[in-house]
C-alpha cells in the first residue's frame, strides 16, 4: 500500500513577508511585494525593480558568526525552515533525526558570494579569498546548514534544475517519504539572486521586464507583459507519512497526492511548442494523483509575465484539461511576489496549500489588457472565495525541466 503524504508546516521568506501570516495575507489582498531595485546600481541596468527582501537581518536567527559562514539564500532558507518546523510542532531528536531528511533546491545558489570573492581575488589575490567561499556558494548548502541547524540525519539533498528547482525538490522528497526511505522531509527552495552579474545576465538575454513601476512591472498573462521581476526568497515545507502526523497529533494542511517531472528536450531556454513537456507534467502528476482532469479546481501557474511561458503554459493547461480548463481557475502568485527562479516552487506550493485550506483562490494582479491567446480565467485582480478539493502547481524551468505538484484537501 503507498504511504499517504501530507503536508504539517509551512514556513517563508519572501518579497511578500517574512513570514506566511504575513505573506499569505498579501497575497488575498493582491499587496505587491516589489520595489525599486537597491541591491545593485539600476542604472547599469535596464530592469528598474525587483522583489527584494527588506527588513530583514539573519542575525535576528542565527549567531553573526555563523551566519558570515553563509550566503544569504541559506539564510532564507534556514529561517523559512525554522517558521516550518515549529508549525509542524516537530521536536527532531535522537528518537527520530535519521528518519527526517532534507531536500532544498536552488537554481544558482550563492551568486552574492561568488561574486564578492572573485571582487577580492581580483584585488588581493587568492590569499584572501575566504576559505569558506565553496561551501558557502554550492547550491545544496542550503540543504546541508538546515539539516546542520536542525539535526535533520536522514536523506539530505538538493534539486538543481533552474526555476523548477523548488518544485523538484518537494516532489523528489514526496517520493522518498512514499518509497519508506523517511518519515518527515524538511523541503522546498531557495534563492538569492540579485547580483551584478545575475542581472547582466538576465538583462543580456531579455529576460527580465523593463517596465519601471512597481506597482505593474509584473504582469502574468497581461498583453502588455515585457518579461520578469527578478526575485529572492524561500519556501519550505514540512511533509510527512500520514500515520506519523497523526500519531504526534501534528496540524495537516492539505495532501500530497502527485507528482509530474519531464523534459522538453527543445531548447535552453524557450519552453517547447505549445507547452509539450508543461502538459506531460501536469498529465504524469493527476495520473500519479489518481485524478481526473475535472478534479482540478485551481491550478498556481508558472506564470512569469514572458511572452512564451504565458502564451505555452496557457496552451499546455488547455491540451490537459481540455473543456474544463475553462471552468477552472490559474492565477499567477508571481504578479505580487515576482520570480523567486529555484524558490519559486516552494513558495507556491505554500499558496496553493492554503487556498485548498481557506478555500480562496489567489488573484493575479495588474491585468489590465487581455490576450487573446491566454484566455483562460486567471482570477484577475481580486481573489475569489471557492471550494478547492485539489489543485496543482507547475514550475518551469530553463534547460526544458518541467515540474507540477498536486494536492488535496485532506480527509481521514
Amino acid at each position: 500500500m503507498t504511504r499517504r503524504v501530507v503536508v504539517t508546516g509551512v514556513g517563508t521568506v519572501n518579497p511578500t513577508g517574512l513570514d506566511v501570516a504575513t505573506s499569505w495575507d498579501a497575497i488575498q489582498n493582491g499587496r505587491n511585494g516589489i520595489g525599486p531595485l537597491t541591491m545593485v546600481n539600476p542604472d547599469d541596468f535596464p530592469a528598474k525593480v525587483a522583489g527584494e527582501i527588506r527588513d530583514f537581518t539573519i542575525e535576528d536567527y542565527i549567531d553573526r558568526k555563523d551566519a558570515r559562514k553563509m550566503d544569504r539564500f541559506t539564510h532564507f532558507a534556514l529561517v523559512a525552515s525554522f517558521e516550518a518546523v515549529k508549525d509542524a510542532n516537530l521536536t527532531i531528536d535522537d528518537s527520530n533525526a535519521e528518519r527526517v531528511g532534507v531536500w532544498i533546491g536552488s537554481g544558482i545558489g550563492g551568486m552574492h558570494t561568488f561574486e564578492t570573492q572573485h571582487e577580492m581575488f581580483q584585488k588581493r589575490g587568492y590569499r584572501r579569498v575566504s576559505p569558506f567561499m565553496i561551501p558557502m556558494m554550492i547550491p545544496d548548502m542550503a540543504a546541508g546548514q538546515v539539516s546542520i541547524s536542525l539535526g535533520a540525519k536522514g536523506i539530505n539533498s538538493c534539486t538543481v534544475t533552474a526555476c523548477a528547482s523548488g518544485a523538484n525538490s518537494i516532489g523528489d522528497a514526496f517520493k522518498v517519504i512514499q518509497r519508506g526511505d523517511a518519515d518527515v522531509m524538511i523541503t522546498g527552495g531557495a534563492e538569492a539572486p540579485i547580483t551584478n552579474m545575475a542581472l547582466a545576465g538576465f538583462s543580456a538575454n531579455t529576460a527580465l521586464s523593463k517596465n519601471p513601476d512597481p506597482q505593474t512591472a509584473s504582469r502574468p498573462f497581461d498583453l502588455e507583459r515585457d518579461g520578469f521581476v527578478i526575485s529572492e526568497g524561500a519556501g519550505i515545507l514540512v511533509i510527512e507519512e500520514l500515520e506519523h502526523a497523526l500519531k504526534r497529533n501534528a496540524p495537516i494542511y492539505a495532501e500530497v497526492v502527485g507528482y509530474g517531472a519531464t523534459g522538453d528536450a527543445h531548447h535552453i531556454t524557450a519552453p517547447a511548442p505549445e507547452g509539450e513537456g508543461g502538459a506531460r507534467a501536469m498529465q504524469q502528476a493527476l495520473d500519479d494523483a489518481g485524478l481526473q482532469p475535472t478534479d482540478i479546481q485551481y491550478i498556481n501557474a508558472h506564470g512569469t509575465s514572458t511572452e512564451y511561458n504565458d502564451k505555452f503554459e496557457t496552451a499546455a493547461v488547455k491540451t490537459v484539461f481540455g473543456d474544463h480548463a475553462y471552468k477552472l481557475a490559474m492565477s499567477s502568485t508571481k504578479s505580487m511576489t515576482g520570480h523567486l527562479l529555484g524558490a519559486a516552487g516552494g513558495i507556491e506550493a505554500i499558496f496553493t496549500i492554503l487556498a485548498i485550506r481557506d478555500s480562496i483562490i489567489p488573484p493575479t494582479i495588474n491585468y489590465e489588457t487581455r490576450d487573446e491567446v491566454c484566455d483562460l480565467d486567471i482570477v484577475p485582480n481580486e481573489a475569489r472565495k471557492a471550494s478547492i478539493q485539489a489543485a496543482i502547481s507547475n514550475s518551469l524551468g530553463f534547460g526544458g525541466h518541467n515540474a507540477t505538484l498536486a494536492f488535496k484537501k485532506y480527509e481521514a
